[in-house]
């Protein structure tokens, strides 16, 4: 696991750690990671870039999911309805200021 992708996994586990379903991730180097609740996943969000991690973890909308997703630049494997179940979990949850600020820092280190 290269530096990026050890600070993304760090990323990804603070910013969700609240969730009460479990999330699962692929980054570009391959690297899985695991956040939120304990337990299996039933997709798994996959980034291509560290350039789209930083952009989605700067800018987390919808819109900018959509967008990347379209794009091709972050995909989903597995249950997409899963996948949407989970994202109103997501879009509910409330991340402390200091998490968002700790995720800004990040992603400029990462």
């Amino acid at each position: 696991m290269d530096r990026v992708a050890a600070r993304a996994v760090q990323l990804l586990s603070r910013v969700f750690a609240g969730l009460t379903v479990p999330l699962a991730f692929r980054l570009w180097d391959g690297t899985t990671a695991h956040a939120g609740a304990p337990g299996a996943c039933d997709f798994t969000v996959v980034f291509r870039s560290p350039d789209v991690f930083r952009h989605l973890m700067r800018h987390p909308t919808s819109l900018a999911f959509g967008e990347a997703f379209i794009a091709g630049e972050m995909d989903i494997e597995g249950d997409l309805f899963a996948a949407m179940e989970v994202a109103s979990h997501i879009e509910a949850l409330r991340v402390p200021l200091g998490t968002r600020l700790a995720v800004m820092a990040g992603t400029l280190r990462a």
